[in-house]
């Protein structure tokens, strides 16, 4: 019967009478077999996604896999929400399955939970992706307004529609892309009252509370004033049996000095957005214990005041419960003696002067907002966690050099992904970082906190000199003027490679993981949605292309498959477009074993030639044309005609039928027809023994398409909101947008953006390739260009890849042209990387479905590599 949703009686039941998946659950449940399992439901929306953290029995099959789904769906009648199989996980934690796509259900079974007494939910086992924009949805007005299936009375069970998980004994969902933030509706802040009465005789000052400790002593009230706040921990375990395993600490403090004060449990959910910092408390029922010394601590500002660190303070929601009363600030009374927040604001000037690991606050126009991205936590932990964080720039008129701000998410969820340029930026509790030589940043701390335009209101530092100098100097400026500087998206790493690369003999570290090109697959296939990971790779360079704007600006998005249609099987494989499964990434990333070699040599020249219009011959490149054309004229029309076949089917990765750029039949048979002069690249060289080499490769991976995700763009105003939609995580609950995903796209203005080059890598033993994308900084206003170290270079190919630019760079829109070489120039140069090993330091990161982006940061010659 439907329940909540803006239809009852009915009106509900004849709603729901023509639902297709309340029609198949409902033959679901009617079965009498042991299996109960369907095998056609029917396509549905996604609607909704929600994670939360399995339980250890579930957990032993596979114990690297701590998290489980909810997926809730829609057919456009009615709403369910289906736990997810297992062994589908993955197509949710690379953003395959994700809100707003249509999915065909092809089987599913009704899960009874063994632990929990009239309770089961359907699990989706099978699925195929019809849709990235669901045609569903398009037709369906409030999603909210749906009724819920639910299966009340049939053999006493029922399925939960509530803010709950479906399958464990769990009581609450965690955030879809992180373990910081507050998720779900349980997360309601207590509004405090308008007036209270206290008694604040019987309070003892802070500085008693090591006493009361030693000695067993009742613990009076206490009468203090939060000072700092950190981000909220999850510390859950396969093993926890805690229902809200979470902790936040305060600094608080009284006249007589400041202490610890941890927040426990169910009290997060109660309290944790209620407690900001200034907030004056009363309290009672608390408990007291020793000092936890294996984690941070706030910098204060007033460095006259006492901090006890030999106890602290807990807040625990039983044995007993902690009794919290906030006190409206209008009651707060001066004879309470509590001391004021007080801030270590500095500017961008004062910046250069201070040590490194040392606490500040900061106040900055915002200029550039990078793309919300992932890393996951170092520590080999279970359950495996990952950071999210973005970067940030901001300016306040002391400097021509901005703030660089590498902000992590701070359990303020609506104000991380709410950061965009020409908005005013407080960050509290930075810390410094100081890398050699480059300029320093300033990085997140665990007691962060950060407020943007439109949440300023009501905090302590409004009265600080320094906020206020500030707010007087954007007074000056010229809104058209600023605008016009403003960056938002695209690739972004700070702070930039050092100039040598580092690697200690004892055990083979080194600054970042140096792997052996044989475990790039594995690397690959690891990667989540949005995780960012830099990898160093010995070997040489044995290709160069460029592609200009011009030609690129029809080229399709490059991903690990072409997108389309996928199906998810109860073995978890998944087949098709979106596939994860080695079979697949095989296809997509052109293994060599699929192919002979001079079938897919062919494919790949075939590929490169569409859609170019001019080109750049080198002496090289022409050398490599002969041999071309002496190799066609040897080749027989039967196996000319085979080769053709085979680019058509689409399986070396490179094209997709659904692709426009890959164009029809017919449209290849035109292109046969042009000459091969004029579908080369812009400007091609190739190393000599490229020709040979590539035959015998067992593996070689193509990442050599740029996505539009990885190019800055002007901000706009008027296209905020799609801005921000493409740069921060997708959604896990779908909402009606007024635009679509792609829509907007040609409104958009890239920055110091003419092209870029296509790099191929050749492992140190020659056994495995990878085509990655070199996207050198031309202009200033690339946001790339803060801090890069700036020394003139003579703008050959490798010094190109080792410093990241062209010199020099312009500081005017459409400068770089005059100043810059021509890219076939810059390519002639590439004989001197013949016989020159390096060490290719890449980043990577997955972006929507089964994008990867794969970028050379730094190229290293041999001379540049130190072994301590």
């Amino acid at each position: 019967m439907p329940e909540e949703g803006g239809h009852s009686g009915q009106e509900s039941a004849s709603v729901t009478r023509d639902s297709a998946i309340r029609s198949a659950f409902q033959r679901l449940l009617a079965v009498t077999t042991h299996r109960l399992r369907i095998f056609d439901v029917g396509v549905v929306a996604v609607i909704a996604l929600q994670r939360y953290f399995t339980e250890s029995l579930a957990a032993k099959d596979k114990p690297s896999d701590s998290y489980s789904y909810d997926v809730t769906v829609t057919d456009g009648v009615c709403q369910v929400k289906c736990s997810l199989s297992p062994h589908l996980n993955h197509l949710v934690q690379k953003n395959i399955l994700r809100t707003g796509i249509d999915v065909h259900i092809t089987q599913c079974s009704f899960v009874y939970n063994e632990k929990r007494l009239g309770q089961g939910a359907v699990c989706l086992e099978k699925m195929e992706i019809t849709a990235e924009r669901s045609s569903v949805l398009s037709l369906t007005g409030d999603v909210d307004a749906l009724p819920i299936w639910s299966a009340e009375g049939v053999r006493n069970m029922t399925v939960s529609q509530s803010d709950v998980p479906t399958q464990t004994g769990r009581k609450h969902y965690l955030s879809l892309w992180n373990n910081e933030d507050p998720h779900g509706s349980l997360w309601i802040p207590r509004i405090p009252p308008t007036e209270v009465v206290l008694d604040v005789s019987k309070c003892i000052p802070l500085c008693d509370l090591h006493n009361s400790f030693l000695h067993g002593l009742r613990h009076p009230p206490l009468l203090v004033r939060i000072m700092c706040k950190s981000r909220l921990r999850y510390y859950g375990k396969l093993d926890t049996k805690v229902e809200f395993p979470y902790q936040a600490y305060f600094q608080v403090a009284d006249h007589s000095g400041s202490v610890s004060l941890v927040l426990w449990n169910a009290l997060c959910l109660e309290w944790y957005q209620s407690l900001d910092v200034g907030v004056v408390m009363y309290l009672q029922n608390y408990a007291l214990k020793r000092s936890f010394q294996n984690r941070s601590h706030p910098s204060l500002a007033d460095s006259r005041m006492r901090v006890f660190s030999s106890v602290e303070i807990c807040l625990n929601p039983r044995d007993p419960r902690a009794i919290i009363a906030v006190i409206p600030p209008k009651c707060v009374l001066p004879q309470w003696g509590l001391p004021s927040v007080t801030y270590q604001f500095i500017t961008s000037s004062e910046l250069e002067s201070l040590p490194n690991n040392s606490v500040c606050d900061i106040i900055g126009l915002v200029t550039f907002v990078g793309r919300c991205e992932r890393i996951k936590n170092k520590a080999n932990t279970v359950p495996e966690k990952y950071w999210t964080y973005r970067w940030v720039h901001a300016m306040d008129g002391t400097s021509a050099v901005p703030f660089v701000l590498e902000i992590f998410a701070s359990s303020q969820p609506e104000i991380f992904h709410g950061i965009y340029p020409m908005t005013y930026l407080v960050c509290t509790q930075m810390r410094v970082c100081r890398e050699a030589s480059t300029l320093p940043y300033l990085t997140s701390s665990c007691e962060t906190q950060i407020f943007t335009t439109g949440f300023h209101k009501g905090q302590p530092y409004i009265s600080d000199p320094k906020v206020k100098g500030f707010i007087q100097w954007t007074k000056t400026l010229k809104e058209s003027v600023i605008l016009k500087k403003t960056v938002i998206g695209g690739h972004y790493c700070y702070p930039p490679s050092p100039p040598q690369f580092t690697q200690t003999i004892a055990n083979e570290s080194a600054q970042y993981p140096v792997i052996a090109a044989s475990e790039l697959r594995q690397e690959l296939e690891s990667l989540q949605y949005r995780e960012h990971k830099r990898l160093a790779i010995q070997g040489r360079i044995t290709a160069v292309r460029y592609v200009a704007h011009s030609e690129d600006r029809h080229q399709p998005a490059k991903a690990l498959p072409s997108e389309g249609h996928t199906t998810s099987t109860a073995d978890g494989h998944t087949r098709g477009v979106e596939a994860d499964t080695l079979e697949t990434l095989t296809n997509a990333l052109g293994a060599a074993s699929e192919n002979p070699p001079s079938t897919q040599k062919r494919k790949k020249k075939r590929h490169k030639k569409q859609n170019i219009k001019r080109r750049y011959i080198t002496r090289a490149a022409l050398q490599m044309l002969r041999k071309h054309n002496q190799h066609q004229e040897e080749l027989s029309e039967e196996e000319r005609t085979s080769s053709e076949m085979e680019e058509d089917e689409g399986d070396n990765g490179l094209s997709n039928k659904n692709d426009p750029a890959a164009g029809t039949s017919g449209q290849s048979n035109l292109a046969a027809e042009e000459t091969l002069t004029d579908k080369q690249p812009s400007a091609y060289w190739e190393s000599e023994a490229w020709e040979t080499l590539k035959r015998d490769l067992s593996e070689h991976f193509h990442f050599d398409r740029l996505d539009k995700e990885s190019i800055p763009n002007k901000f706009k105003f008027e296209l905020k909101d799609y801005l921000l939609c493409q740069n921060n995580f997708h959604p896990p609950k779908w909402t009606q947008n007024r635009f679509l995903p792609d829509q907007n796209i040609k409104q958009l203005s890239p920055v110091g953006y003419k092209g870029y080059y296509q790099i191929t890598i050749l492992g140190i033993n020659q056994q495995t390739a990878i085509d990655a994308v070199f996207l050198p900084v031309l202009s200033s206003e690339d946001p790339r260009s803060v801090g890069l170290p700036l020394g003139s270079h003579n703008n050959s190919l490798l010094s190109c890849l080792a410093s990241g630019f062209l010199y020099p760079l312009s500081d005017t829109v459409g400068h770089e042209q005059s100043l810059h070489p021509d890219p076939g120039d810059i390519i002639q140069s590439g004989a001197e990387l013949e016989t020159t090993p390096v060490v290719c330091l890449i980043d990577f990161c997955r972006l929507a479905g089964q994008k990867v982006e794969v970028l050379i940061n730094k190229v290293y010659k041999m001379a540049d590599i130190v072994f301590v």
